[in-house]
């Protein structure tokens, strides 16, 4: 595929851009930004504005004014039309891999979204969320500043999410609960039915931040996941239904 940048897109000074990119009209897209390869970038997408942030420079970054840590979006990325992202204050406000970033949505400051990932369209994501690979956000919801959400949970729409989000949980409701096992996701990743159901026990159990106790063989494959999400200082796991 071919690099196809429209001419009526800004590409700004400081904006990387891989092979076979393709950018849309309208589309504008303001450095320090690397957008690597194959990623397709819709009309009236806007990358790169400064954080909105009332301690921090509001730089005319259009004008060659660069500052601020960056974006990247990373190999195979889709960002629909309209959809803004903003540049980081600390760290590269990042896309990973092969996720979907869909009309409308927001992704603020310092932002981390992991790889496959879904932002469905219309969601609004706050300063220093990190979202896991695999992970679903469903059409509208809205994802509180500074909160988690592990590897591959999926979070209805129109949800509110105050809490952080335990690997593979399924939330929804508004207060939002943790409704059970995204099970589907988890078999699409590859783990086992053991592991699945084991993970299903655990949180009946109300077990959400999945304590130390040693891991039985059965969540070998969630392993990672779980190590990951037990490394989150001070968690706030949403409540159980």
């Amino acid at each position: 595929m071919n690099t196809l940048i429209s001419p009526a897109a800004f590409i700004g000074e400081g904006v990387t851009i891989g092979s076979g990119v393709c950018v849309g009209p309208g589309a504008v897209i303001l450095g320090p930004c690397v957008i690597e390869d194959e990623v397709w970038i819709g009309p009236g997408a806007q990358i790169g504005a400064p954080p909105e942030m009332s301690n921090l420079a509001q730089n005319p970054a259009w004008t060659g004014d660069l500052q601020h840590a960056g974006v990247r979006i990373g190999r195979g990325a889709v960002i629909r039309e309209q959809a803004v992202i903003h540049q980081g204050s600390y760290r590269e406000t990042t896309v990973g891999a092969d996720s979907w970033i869909l009309n409308r949505a927001y992704l603020a400051h310092d932002v981390i979204v992991g790889e496959r990932v879904t932002v469905s369209a219309g969601v609004s994501i706050g300063g220093h969320c990190e979202i896991g690979d695999r992970v679903n956000i469903g059409m509208n919801a809205v994802v509180h500043q500074r909160r988690v959400i592990a590897e591959g949970a999926m979070i209805g729409m129109g949800t509110p999410v105050t809490r952080d989000i335990p690997p593979y949980g399924k939330v929804y409701g508004t207060p939002p609960r943790l409704m059970g096992v995204n099970a589907v996701g988890a078999e699409r990743a590859g783990h086992s039915a053991s592991s699945i159901a084991e993970l299903t026990r655990r949180y009946a159990e109300g077990d959400l931040l999945l304590s130390e106790r040693a891991l039985p063989d059965c969540l070998d494959s969630l392993t990672a996941a779980v190590l990951s999400w037990r490394s989150i200082e001070n968690a706030l796991p949403v409540t159980p239904r």
